[in-house]
């Protein structure tokens, strides 16, 4: 019996197993996050990665990491932090990332026309400037919940052809889902933008603090509005097929210091 009730209390308290956010969330590669061991101080240091401000923490009461996004294009080998103004360096290791081939009808959105590619340009304008945001509140929780019920389906990081033409790689985690299927906060934040776009289809994007932020895409219903604050686990929007989409699903992006990372590793399902 007594067997039972402590394997039971370790499974109801892994979010505060000693240093359990960084054995979560330290995944130094591509795309991937690094968690920096930044010491014992009375005060938060003041942390930046290639001039973006980085999320810092304090883990289990006594120490204080950052937590950083690190770029897709990045290569194996030492990076550097600027911590209070002094270099500190980590290392990333290397990740392959694999193919997807998507056969689209609408060619225009393979090759958008001159209209198409003015409105991209504002579109992605507007997303970016949503991204760069760093907010003073800390985030709620960084173990984050699955935004919908739903398998998995494309992981992030995926080289993506279109009609056998590459473009962009795969900036978040897919999940299959029924339209309508409702998609929840994985953390509490504020909606910091809601929009309509040529790739994305109906879009809220939202500021979970410091840097952390979320994106749900090609949604067919939108349930909030810009500057809503909202609770952990609060509907959003609903499942749906809009923008570049070949079929109902949910397309979530996580970005940290305005790096597009593999949402999987906020939710324990990350695969080297």
């Amino acid at each position: 019996m007594r067997t039972l009730l402590t394997l039971l209390l370790c499974l109801a308290l892994p979010a505060h197993a000693e240093g359990f956010l960084s054995r979560l969330l330290d995944k130094p590669v591509p795309g991937g996050v690094a968690v920096v061991d930044l010491g014992d101080a009375p005060h938060a240091p003041q942390v930046s990665y290639q001039d973006k401000p980085a999320l810092v923490i304090r883990e289990d009461g006594r120490r204080w990491i950052a937590i950083v996004g690190v770029p897709l294009q990045t290569p194996a080998g030492a990076q550097t932090l600027l911590v209070d103004g002094q270099p500190r360096s980590f290392e990333v290791g290397a990740r392959t990332y694999r193919e997807q081939h998507i056969t689209l009808k609408n060619k225009e959105q393979v090759n958008p026309g001159p209209e198409a590619l003015a409105r991209i340009g504002r579109e992605l304008a507007e997303q970016q400037e949503a991204y760069r945001r760093f907010s003073a509140f800390q985030p709620s929780n960084l173990y984050f919940d699955r935004p919908v019920d739903g398998p998995l389906s494309s992981p992030f990081g995926l080289r993506r052809f279109f009609n056998g033409e590459e473009r962009n790689p795969h900036s978040g985690l897919d999940f299959a889902a029924p339209a309508g299927t409702p998609v929840k906060a994985p953390a509490a934040g504020e909606v910091i933008l809601v929009g309509d776009y040529f790739f994305n289809g109906q879009t809220v994007f939202v500021d979970h603090g410091r840097g952390l932020i979320s994106m749900f895409c090609h949604l067919s219903a939108i349930d909030v509005t810009v500057g809503q604050r909202l609770a952990r686990g609060e509907v959003l929007g609903k499942v749906g097929s809009t923008g570049r989409s070949t079929g109902p699903h949910l397309h979530w992006n996580v970005s940290l210091n305005d790096v597009r990372i593999d949402p999987a590793i906020f939710i324990g399902a990350y695969r080297p």
